[in-house]
């Protein structure tokens, strides 16, 4: 039952064949059986979750059915605000943090019927390194092995059957990350299209919010929900959200997937390239066309930049605490915060021009193309110590391993990263299939099309 899709629970909950009350404590249980190990969750609620789901089954068996999400147990990441339930962020430094509202997303998926589980752990600050006071989660195909970063809690809780779908944030690649090498779905969504308000900012301009799910078609269904202008976010679009699903059971006959040899799969370990170009044939096989693209040449010196924007806009956002604060960080952290105060506005600027030229030359790379295709992380997952975790020196952070991440948060463009195989080592690998603007439905009915034709989504670590 935990391994099983929404999109499979829902007509089972609908019709009373299924208990929102006996899914949840099975949830509950499992969390409770797994987590003392994995530690994905920094915080479960298990009185709230049970209190939903018994409203749920409630208002199900009186007919009142709200949709595809009523009575499933899902979880978020610890720094989308919860009234009266703290907000870490990752960070020791707001340990005490009780949000006095909701976060508009936890609102809309309240609304949506779902149940929730509780908060799930990530890095401090939504960057690298993890805060020495609290948990390490560890990554549920092998022990001791890296989950990805920052929405580290949400990629272990979903591939590891302790939550039917989580939501994570993404700013130079953490939902991505720890969904690929986690083996579940990521669905990164257009810049905007989804409320940032209540969630807590690494960097503004890049931050993005996104389900973790165990299919595409899950992941359209979550994005559903909290896809929407929020008036207390300005910076969200006023576009019709469309139907997630509406692509979903249509062919991808003659669909044009960029592709180029020089990008995709660089400096990949050779089994993990293999398992992207096997994918790449799958798509081809189903009737997609294969279009050689490439990729803009300022790429490697705009993904340098990243670090300049995100350090400089996570100062701002830390400016209450930091540096006033300072020791209550982590090392990482700590350090990339320093560096944010110590970048000029020249720099920034210069950086920020970067980030446009690689707007403008992702624009013509993707003129003639429905999506472009690549890699989603640069390495699968691999051995790693606490020590290792909790030190992290951003000095020895490499910008070409967000090759494939950072360029669609400088863009804001949609991408959707499935599950594609296991790597020499039995670790999960993945492909990412970068969109234009608003083009989700396109992303979500691809994945769908994939997973048709694949089994890797029904890969589950050996917990």
């Amino acid at each position: 039952m935990h391994y099983k899709t929404i999109s499979e629970l829902a007509p089972l909950i609908e019709s009373g064949e299924i208990s929102p009350v006996e899914l949840t404590q099975s949830q509950l249980a499992r969390i409770e059986q797994l987590d003392g190990r994995l530690k994905s969750y920094a915080t479960v609620t298990a009185d709230l979750a049970m209190e939903q789901a018994r409203q749920a089954e409630k208002e199900i068996a009186d007919g009142n059915y709200r949709g595809k999400l009523h009575g499933i147990p899902i979880a978020v990441k610890d720094l989308y605000d919860t009234e009266g339930i703290r907000t870490m962020g990752g960070s020791a430094v707001f340990a005490d943090n009780i949000p006095n509202s909701d976060a508009t997303v936890v609102t809309m998926l309240r609304e949506a019927g779902s149940v929730m589980l509780g908060k799930l752990n990530m890095t401090e600050g939504a960057m690298g390194g993890y805060n020495p006071k609290l948990q390490l989660p560890d990554n549920p195909w092998k022990e001791s092995h890296f989950v990805g970063g920052s929405s580290s809690g949400s990629g272990v809780a979903t591939a590891a059957g302790m939550a039917f779908g989580t939501l994570g944030s993404d700013t130079g690649g953490s939902i991505r990350h720890p969904s690929a090498v986690c083996g579940t779905v990521g669905l990164k969504p257009t810049w905007g299209r989804v409320s940032r308000y209540g969630v807590m900012d690494l960097a503004q301009s890049l931050d993005h919010v996104g389900p973790l799910t165990r299919s595409a078609k899950d992941a359209g269904i979550v994005l559903q929900a909290i896809a929407g202008t929020d008036p207390n976010d300005p910076t969200t679009l006023p576009h019709e959200v469309p139907d997630m699903l509406s692509a979903v059971g249509k062919e991808v006959e003659g669909l044009k997937i960029g592709w180029d040899d020089g990008y995709s799969t660089v400096d990949l370990e050779p089994s993990y390239a293999q398992a992207v170009e096997d994918a790449m044939k799958v798509m081809e096989g189903l009737g997609a066309k294969i279009v050689s693209v490439k990729m803009p040449e300022v790429l490697r010196e705009a993904v340098a930049a990243w670090q300049v924007i995100c350090t400089s806009e996570a100062a701002a956002a830390h400016i209450e605490t930091y540096p006033s604060r300072a020791d209550e960080y982590g090392v990482f952290l700590r350090a990339w915060l320093k560096y944010g105060t110590s970048y000029t506005g020249v720099e920034y600027a210069e950086a920020h021009s970067l980030r446009l030229a690689l707007n403008g030359g992702l624009r013509k790379t993707m003129r003639d193309v429905d999506v472009i295709a690549s890699a989603t992380t640069s390495r699968a997952g691999y051995p790693v110590t606490p020590d290792e975790m909790y030190n992290m020196d951003p000095d020895e952070r490499d910008p070409w391993g967000g090759r494939f991440t950072v360029p669609t948060d400088f863009a804001g463009l949609p991408t959707i990263n499935l599950p594609c195989g296991l790597d020499v080592n039995g670790m999960p690998v993945s492909i990412q299939f970068a969109g234009h603007h608003l083009s989700e439905p396109m992303l979500v009915g691809m994945g769908d099309a994939f997973e048709g034709a694949t089994d890797f989504h029904n890969l589950h670590p050996p917990v």
